[in-house]
């Protein structure tokens, strides 16, 4: 008897187990961070859990009686503009900017409402916000490597076996630099061309002429300083598609050197400009906006075909040249895509985006389609719809209207109507395919393309390029 109450002393039963005075409580968490979450207050007809100057922004731009009347299209576009904020690290920061463009911060396939983050620049108001001045990040599309190169020489307690690379895991930059130094040529750029006059400049590089030095041949060299590029992987997406992805109507890829930290991308050069030049400075005509919408369908179709989506056509990105040709460039937003595989990523140029884009839809191959509809009202009007409005504003009208007014609409053919119908459907079922699209009645008007050869002289001519 004494043993077991020596043991009971030490390992007490739940009925032996002593009862402090005080009942002990959890304490409240003494760091709090609440992450902005907004919502649409019925009630008070206006948007909560955001600062007073996002909330003044955005009213005065969307318009307050504008986001009582219609607040689930609000919402999109806030929610939308609101996830560019949330990818900021620490407290949310505006990027002051007077380009107009979306860009994207994640790549992701899943099923949740939150894998969106792009970043909005635009000059807005930094009443109680700390602004940031660094400039605007490249953005990023994470692409699946299925290998991982060894390293050319092992550093101190590395594991010289070869691991592998799980889907969707993002390489990092030493791996992407490996990878650029493996897909590029060994020679020296300097000795092969010739550097010439600059053609223009974006985030990613500046683009420039060079000739062959042997046959003077004119190419068109985009030059990337990877040491401004803190977003390395996305320029590797785009230099992929363009040495796996040869079609007549995509811009060629020829070749591609790392010198000091540069890269150049040598292309084929386009003499006439982009598209954006002939229908911001001429008026074409509908046989010719035809010949246009053809080619690109083309181009878009092979894509599609190779499960490619560009998320990203508008008349910047289709080149021209004297003496006919017409061709998509600029696939750092593509993805690759499987069959009837959908993505939820908000990417994109706003006055360009499909409305299931901007309402956090998961979205396939025929946000394409709907960009190219965008174009075609370029080509009629001379910009696209809402230029003229603030981005936030842009999205918010695409979210509420869907298909966009167009002015001239009554002008156009039997034909033109339908065939912009078909592209800019909002019910993505019933919007048509690149290759329904290349079947349309509207293509058999399609004139030769080297009609547009005075339209390029004349807008070079008034654009002094």
């Amino acid at each position: 008897m004494k043993k077991f109450k020596v043991f009971n002393k030490y390992f007490p039963t739940k009925h032996n187990v002593d009862v402090p005075d005080k009942v002990m409580a959890i304490s409240s968490p003494t760091v709090v961070k609440h992450d902005i979450h907004v919502v649409f207050n019925k009630n008070t007809q206006s948007f909560e859990g955001i600062p007073p100057a996002w909330k003044n922004y955005i009213e005065n731009t969307i318009g307050k009686d504008e986001v009582q009347n219609n607040p689930e299209a609000a919402l999109s576009a806030v929610m939308f503009w609101n996830a560019s904020m949330l990818k900021q690290k620490g407290e949310p920061k505006f990027i002051p900017s007077p380009v107009q463009e979306v860009l994207e911060a994640e790549e992701l396939i899943s099923e949740s409402d939150n894998d969106f983050g792009e970043v909005i620049k635009e000059k807005v108001p930094t009443e109680d916000l700390e602004t940031n001045s660094q400039e605007p990040q490249e953005v990023e599309i994470s692409r699946p490597f299925d290998y991982q190169d060894e390293h050319p020489k092992l550093k101190a307690g590395q594991s010289p076996v070869q691991m592998r690379r799980k889907a969707g895991q993002k390489l990092s930059d030493e791996e992407v630099m490996m990878e650029f130094r493996r897909i590029c040529s060994s020679r020296n750029p300097e000795l092969l061309y010739e550097r010439d006059i600059e053609l223009g400049s974006g985030a990613s590089g500046t683009v420039f002429r060079a000739y062959e030095k042997t046959t003077r041949h004119k190419v068109a060299v985009k030059d990337i300083d990877l040491s401004k590029q803190p977003k390395k992987e996305l320029i590797l997406t785009e230099i992929n598609v363009m040495k796996n992805l040869q079609h007549e109507n995509l811009v060629n890829f020829l070749d591609v050197f790392l010198l000091n930290n540069h890269l150049w991308v040598v292309m084929e050069l386009l003499d006439g400009g982009p598209l954006t030049d002939i229908v911001t400075e001429t008026v074409i005509k509908e046989p010719q906006i035809a010949a246009v919408c053809h080619h690109t369908l083309r181009a878009i179709d092979y894509l599609h075909e190779n499960g490619v989506i560009h998320r990203d056509i508008k008349s910047d990105n289709v080149l021209l040249g004297k003496d006919g040709s017409v061709k998509l460039t600029d696939f750092g937003f593509c993805a690759n895509i499987t069959g009837d595989e959908k993505r939820q990523t908000m990417v994109g140029t706003p006055y360009w985006m499909a409305p299931e884009v901007v309402n956090r839809k998961h979205y396939g191959k025929k946000v394409d389609i709907w960009s190219l509809g965008i174009m075609a009202i370029e080509m009629i009007e001379g910009e696209p719809p809402y230029l003229k409005e603030s981005p936030l504003r842009a999205l918010y009208l695409i979210a509420l209207n869907g298909k966009p007014d167009i002015p001239s609409w009554n002008k156009l053919s039997p034909d033109f109507q339908d065939f912009l119908n078909c592209c800019l459907e909002v019910d993505i079922e019933k919007r048509a395919s690149a290759k329904e699209l290349l079947a349309h009645r509207f293509l058999r008007i399609a004139v030769s393309t080297t009609t547009l050869k005075p339209h390029i002289e004349a807008a070079q001519k008034i654009l002094d390029k």
